[in-house]
């Protein structure tokens, strides 16, 4: 697992399928969603890990770009 699609592939595997329209709200509900896989023991702890690094840093890099929009007059 190495990048956002990866964590969308694992997610469908368990016929979950996330799309909000905000690219945010999108990448806090999938941290959620794999989360709630692991507390019923569907995920490992690895693949937990590397999943929800995947997506904060995500959530970073999302946060960051909004930031650097909104002081550019965007």
């Amino acid at each position: 697992m190495n990048n956002v699609y990866d964590v969308q592939q694992l997610l469908k595997k368990f016929g979950i399928f996330v799309y909000i329209g905000e690219r945010i709200l999108d990448l806090e509900l999938m941290e959620s969603e794999i989360k709630d896989l692991y507390h019923s023991n569907l995920l490992s702890k690895d693949d937990l890990h590397k999943a929800l690094s995947i997506l904060r840093n995500e959530i970073l890099i999302e946060k960051n770009r909004k930031k650097s929009g909104e002081k550019h007059g965007k």
